[in-house]
Parts: structure tokens; C-alpha cells; sequence
């Protein structure tokens, strides 16, 4: 089994989005695909995913990952230790 979600994005940009919309951001396996990204969050944190939106750059493949209202993405990065 691959591994599919590499580490937390800890940017201020990320940290923002997190607060300010209820986004996470992962580096991701640079061939996993948004259904498989999906069933990762579930699977580590049981988290309700609405939307994915994938971004390549640098040679790393980069999720933002909106979640839905009954999960705040500040819960998962505490959990993470990011904040």
C-alpha cells in the first residue's frame, strides 16, 4: 500500500486557509488522484471532504482539501501539531 498523504502544508498561506476557510493542505504521492486523496483524509481523521484541488509545483503535487462544516480543519491541525 502507497503512502498518499506525505506531510501537513505549514505555511502562513496554509495555516491562513485553515483558519480563514476550512482547508487543509497535504503534499500528496505525486500519482494519486483526488478519489484516492479523498479516502485518505477519511480513513486518518474521519474528516467529511467536500472538495479537492490539486497543484504541482516544484516536482511536488500539493491537496487542498475543503472540508465540510461538521469537521474544522483546525481540529486536524492540532492533531498534527501544526498549531
Amino acid at each position: 500500500m502507497k503512502k498518499i498523504l506525505l506531510y501537513p502544508l505549514t505555511t502562513e498561506k496554509a495555516i491562513k486557509m485553515i483558519e480563514v476557510e476550512n482547508k487543509i493542505s497535504f503534499v500528496v504521492d505525486r500519482k494519486a488522484n483526488k478519489e484516492e486523496i479523498a479516502m485518505a483524509i477519511r480513513e486518518n481523521f474521519g474528516a467529511k471532504v467536500r472538495k479537492i484541488n490539486v497543484h504541482i509545483s516544484k516536482n511536488k503535487k500539493i491537496a487542498y482539501i475543503k472540508l465540510g462544516p461538521e469537521t474544522p480543519a483546525i481540529d486536524i491541525a492540532t492533531k498534527l501539531g501544526m498549531i
